[in-house]
């Protein structure tokens, strides 16, 4: 049955029980209602018979529109508005709270934490830290080379690639490379884990993966030697006292002939580059040439 005829039918009054039922529940019953509710209460002179169903048919359709309101729509709306603006400030917070220092080729800084802990990064290194909640949680981000020296408090953690170092107050010396991950401890007790190994490290002690491989010993010194301008070696390949070297110089090096694997001890100062690399290539029996200012070509001997 169309809503016309079921419309025709009850202005006829010949609906059934099941078919007031449903007309009731309609959403256009209460306004026809109105309209019948009214043609009643007008006086003879005026009106003596409810239209015939074309006219009202006309008249019904005549009918301004009125929309329903949805209430979950505009819900949705705010609760869409919210989360985004949400999103918007905690992001902006966040990254505001966020600091990100950096240090050049050839470049070294010093910095200091909330908690005056400090942190002397080496060249070529990144630290990154949450100042919002660091008196909660005492946790930095490094790349590169730093030195650390931690004001007692609460847990500090220095989380790199290759593993994490925690202390409570100490002094300690981070490398995270790419090829090298070491830790030399000189005050207090550092410990270190990574994916397969943790260890405690007292003071002297120093913990390293070179290549892969993973070394433990010890050392006498009181200060790592790049803090004084110094770099120093013990069985380490040519290729990475190189990379050291070229971080240091901000220069360029290649090799001819040469068998970057073959092992370095000794150590060269950061403020003469000729007399850095004859310090690494004399005891190795290379040779070097400089051919611009920050291009380097090491040789190998040849018979």
């Amino acid at each position: 049955m169309t809503e016309d005829d079921l419309l025709k039918k009850w202005l006829n009054n010949e609906l059934t029980d099941a078919e007031k039922e449903v007309f009731s529940k309609r959403e256009d019953f209460a306004f026809n209602q109105e309209i019948v509710d009214k043609a009643k209460c007008f006086k003879a002179s005026q009106f003596s018979n409810i239209d015939d169903f074309d006219a009202f048919k006309v008249k019904y359709k005549a009918r301004p529109y009125v929309k329903r309101l949805n209430w979950l729509k505009p819900a949705l709306r705010i609760a869409s508005v919210l989360v985004i603006g949400f999103a918007i400030y905690f992001t902006m917070f966040m990254s505001q709270s966020v600091v990100e220092e950096r240090t050049l080729l050839a470049e070294k800084t010093t910095i200091e934490l909330p908690d005056l802990s400090s942190v002397v990064m080496n060249s070529d290194s990144e630290v990154s830290y949450d100042k919002a909640s660091w008196f909660n949680k005492r946790q930095l981000n490094l790349k590169g080379e730093a030195y650390f020296r931690v004001a007692k408090g609460k847990t500090f953690d220095v989380i790199t690639e290759k593993g994490v170092i925690t202390v409570v107050g100490t002094e300690f010396n981070v490398k995270a490379r790419t090829n090298y991950f070491e830790v030399k401890c000189y005050e207090g007790i550092v410990r270190v884990s990574t994916d397969t190994i943790t260890r405690q490290l007292l003071a002297g002690d120093s913990f390293s993966i070179l290549n892969n491989v993973f070394r433990e010993g010890d050392f006498e010194a009181t200060q790592p030697d790049w803090l004084k301008n110094k770099s120093h070696f013990k069985a380490i390949p040519l290729k990475e006292v190189i990379n050291e070297l070229e971080r240091q110089f901000n220069v360029k090096v290649t090799f001819k002939d040469t068998d970057t694997s073959q092992l370095f001890s000794g150590g060269f100062t950061h403020n003469d580059l000729e007399k850095a690399l004859y310090a690494i290539t004399k005891p190795m029996n290379l040779t070097y040439k400089i051919s611009s200012s920050n291009q380097v070509v090491i040789h190998g001997k040849t018979d």
